[in-house]
């Protein structure tokens, strides 16, 4: 069985990492291959170039996480019990 905790802090901590690393690629590379468009389309309220719209990109990612992480333990846990336990 997997621990909800670790798992659920796990996956925040990539979200938000790999959004910061996103945000970073877009100010560093051209603008034909930057990830802002498609960060627009999955974190409403993020705006490129501004700190208030990397702030809420960067709550919405760890929440979108951390929401995976639980959503995932819960329904892995479920099967074990269910399938493994036997």
């Amino acid at each position: 069985m997997l621990n909800i905790k670790v798992v659920t802090w796990s996956l925040a901590i990539f979200t938000t990492l790999t959004f910061i690393f996103c945000v970073v690629f877009g100010l560093v590379t051209p603008g034909s291959i930057h990830m802002s468009v498609f960060l627009q389309q999955i974190l409403p309220g993020f705006e490129p170039n501004s700190w208030g719209g990397f702030g809420i990109g960067l709550v919405e990612s760890f929440l979108y996480g951390a929401y995976a992480g639980l959503v995932y333990v819960s329904v892995y846990n479920f099967l074990y019990r269910i399938w493994v336990r036997k």
